[in-house]
């Protein structure tokens, strides 16, 4: 291998581990171990340069190109609703980071705005109010993401809320009963519905939701939340079904608990308790959910990774849903 060859093996190992920034990019990053990693690319560029005695902007060149390389959503555009906090802002961050242009939909106005300003400002992502309930809103969103940028290709239905669980239906009121409904189901409906007009046209596009363990499980939170992502799930497998003749995949993921603002609200639980509660339930010892796990899941259905993946519910719950831990089957004896 010729040392051009050895150079460009080198770099695009340091593009697979995600490591495509610009040198201004570098020297705004905050001082810490992580960030110092970051910096490996180009440090192979300068000393590359040295040792072979290329003119540096060749190789620097080499390197931008490259560096697209590790971007899996480079050039696309996003929606993504509830993206002011919790799982949303991680989706939102993460999905700016490989090279998407990010619309924040969501209520919450100052941690939205707060959001976009991490992510460079309005010429990448734009902040837009949007209450997901009311269709006006929604249709607004998408169609000032289209005059903003162009076009849409991926909309991530992922605002909704929780409420408390009150383990008798008696107890209920239909007024909570239908608050939660009217945001998760029909927000999630109404999401979908306007991403499909702009779609369809363009005969491409990616829907994901976020769904819950509780699409698939019972007794995992309250009566109207279970029913809200069984329902969420029924519009995915629905809508891949009409939208797959015109090469729309559409897709939702369901989590297990993990550490948000709304959950720990609910809980009533600070950050480390809810985990160790949470871990202690799980199936999966020896790790802890984060909301960075949905993120790079929904970045995976996302990409061109997952072209041929539609009407699939992809669980990020190490097993949970798949063991019943009133049986006790396979537990070791404790050592």
């Amino acid at each position: 291998m010729n040392k051009w060859s050895r150079f460009c093996a080198t770099l695009w190992w340091h593009q697979s581990q995600q490591l495509a920034y610009s040198l201004p990019a570098l020297k705004a990053l905050p001082k810490s171990t992580s960030n110092y990693h970051l910096c490996g690319a180009f440090l192979v560029v300068e000393e590359f340069a040295t040792i072979v005695s290329l003119p540096k902007e060749r190789v620097m060149a080499s390197a931008s190109f490259l560096s697209t390389i590790g971007k899996r959503l480079e050039g696309k555009v996003a929606i993504v609703t509830g993206g002011a906090s919790g799982i949303g802002e991680a989706i939102a961050k993460l999905f700016s980071e490989h090279g998407a242009k990010v619309v924040i939909a969501d209520v919450q106005d100052e941690l939205g705005n707060s959001v976009i300003n991490t992510l460079g400002g309005s010429s990448n992502s734009i902040y837009i109010h949007c209450d997901v309930t009311n269709e006006d809103h929604v249709q607004e969103a998408v169609d000032r993401t289209i005059a903003t940028f162009g076009k849409l290709d991926i909309m991530i239905c992922n605002a909704g809320i929780c409420d408390e669980t009150k383990p008798r239906i008696i107890d209920n009121t239909k007024a909570d009963f239908e608050r939660v409904l009217s945001i998760n189901v029909t927000g999630v409906f109404l999401s979908m519905k306007h991403a499909a007009r702009v779609m369809v046209p363009t005969r491409s596009g990616c829907i994901i939701s976020t769904a819950s363990v509780s699409s698939t499980v019972g007794a995992a939170a309250s009566h109207a939340y279970c029913s809200s992502k069984h329902a969420v799930l029924g519009l995915t497998k629905n809508l891949a079904v009409e939208l797959g003749q015109f090469g729309i995949r559409v897709n939702c993921l369901s989590p297990y608990a993990m550490v948000t603002p709304m959950a720990t609200k609910v809980i009533g639980l600070e950050n480390e308790e809810f985990e160790n509660a949470m871990s202690a339930a799980g199936n999966l010892k020896g790790a802890t959910l984060k909301v960075d796990d949905v993120a790079k899941a929904a970045l995976f259905l996302a990409s061109d990774d997952a072209q041929y993946i539609s009407g699939h519910n992809l669980f990020i719950d190490g097993g949970f849903t798949v063991c019943n831990p009133k049986l006790g089957m396979f537990k070791y004896p404790e050592s």
